[in-house]
């Protein structure tokens, strides 16, 4: 796939230049008219901060969702002519190259059967964004381009921050992409191999950390708090957890994480730190007692952290803001995670302060 502007004369990508000028030729085109929600970008007669951002003459404006394929197969797919295959309900169609689109505008849910080729996707990514990484475990070369851009977004900004998290694309209103070969797609990717982000009780660094790696196909959640047994309170914040992540990455819940992060065959997100932390002094009774063991576990970490083999987002309180613990014990507590955190954050590519679910780059 190769987006072009609306003229079809300037390309918006590089990778065209790699291809054969004959393959354009056979390429179906897709002429995106718009890439907002059902009622475009602002929403008329909205106050809300995203719409008036976009309330000039020109920054973050786009019109309703609409395709036309090759000017002449609208969108949604029905009555398609001689040479095209509709499927999935008129979410998806194949050209007569073989190249194949899926739609799956706000509002619609991806198919369930799709075919061994599919070349580009047009998909709403701003609510449930692990919609693409489901996607991309049966076709990891799709190249996915995000539409239904309203104002469940802030801004352009950050827009373009959660897509590049994502490894996906936008475009402006009127652009004509191009079906081709497979191949052109791009993964997800966590803003390298590790991660760290930082941030108070209920500062949204969690969902940070779980948006940050939405568009991956495999993801391996690292759980190391309490199930919450006997705590109703804290069963609740798990339970909570649990119906946010995406249904199809795996769940760990273990203590050891030096091996976890070691041995990892897919990208981990750990959450978090600090009720490892806990869990550990626990373990070797170290809240009144010697604390050796729980410098050893912590060097243990730092180094596999340091070696990690697949991408890490780790999760961690920032305690060194509040008031001084009134006790030996929180105190040490304290300092043991403020150290802890210190030493991850330098050996990451990538740390961050989250307050009121807003991402302070470190």
């Amino acid at each position: 796939m190769e987006p072009y502007s609306e003229a079809g004369s300037r390309r918006v990508t590089r990778r065209g230049r790699r291809r054969a000028g004959s393959l354009y030729a056979r390429a179906v085109q897709v002429l995106l008219s718009g890439t907002a929600g059902g009622t475009g970008r602002p929403e008329p007669g909205c106050r809300c901060a995203s719409c008036v951002s976009c309330s000039g003459p020109s920054a973050g404006r786009r019109r309703p969702f609409g395709v036309v394929v090759d000017g002449r197969v609208p969108f949604l797919f029905a009555d398609v002519p001689a040479g095209y295959l509709a499927w999935g309900g008129g979410l998806g169609l194949s050209g007569p190259d073989g190249g194949t689109l899926l739609c799956v505008p706000p509002g619609r849910e991806p198919p369930a059967d799709l075919p061994d080729r599919l070349d580009l996707v047009l998909i709403d990514l701003l609510d449930r964004p692990e919609r693409l990484g489901r996607l991309r475990r049966t076709h990891p070369e799709t190249v996915a381009v995000a539409v239904g851009l309203d104002h469940r977004i802030r801004s352009e900004a950050e827009l373009d921050r959660r897509l590049r998290l994502w490894g996906a694309l936008a475009v402006p209103d009127g652009t004509v992409l191009r079906t081709s070969a497979p191949g052109a797609g791009g993964g997800a990717g966590s803003g390298g191999r590790r991660a760290l982000l930082l941030g108070g009780s209920r500062s949204g660094k969690s969902a940070e950390a779980e948006l940050r790696l939405a568009a991956e196909p495999y993801v391996t959640y690292v759980a190391t708090g309490p199930s919450g047994a006997g705590d109703g309170e804290w069963a609740a914040r798990v339970r909570a957890h649990r119906e946010r992540r995406p249904a199809h990455w795996d769940t760990v819940e273990t203590t050891d994480l030096a091996a976890a992060v070691s041995g990892a065959t897919m990208p981990l997100l750990v959450d978090g730190l600090g009720t490892w932390l806990a869990a550990v002094f626990d373990e070797h009774g170290a809240w009144e007692g010697d604390r050796e063991p729980v410098l050893r576990r912590c060097d243990e970490l730092v180094a596999a952290w340091r070696q990690a083999p697949r991408p890490v987002v780790a999760v961690s309180d920032e305690v060194g803001m509040g008031v001084v613990p009134a006790t030996a014990s929180g105190r040490a507590f304290r300092d043991a995670l403020g150290r802890l955190n210190e030493r991850l954050a330098a050996e990451s590519e990538y740390v961050a302060l989250v307050v009121a679910g807003r991402v302070l780059e470190l």
